[in-house]
């Protein structure tokens, strides 16, 4: 699981890329974006990707 906006204690960082842009970043690259959560202008999100290997990879923004 990757947290954007989170680091490791769980404490909000000043500055982060958002599960939105990351998501369209990925995308724009070819990567297959699985279960996505709706669109909200403000706010989280989530959605996962499987790496090469079959390993699912969630991002999951709470900030």
């Amino acid at each position: 699981t990757f947290n954007p906006g989170w680091d490791q204690q769980c404490n909000t960082l000043e500055s982060f890329k958002g599960v939105k842009d990351i998501k369209e970043e990925l995308r724009g690259k070819g990567i297959r974006i699985e279960m996505e959560s709706e669109e909200t202008k403000t706010g989280g999100g989530s959605f996962f990707v499987t790496d090469p290997d079959g390993n699912r990879i969630l991002f999951d923004q709470h900030v």
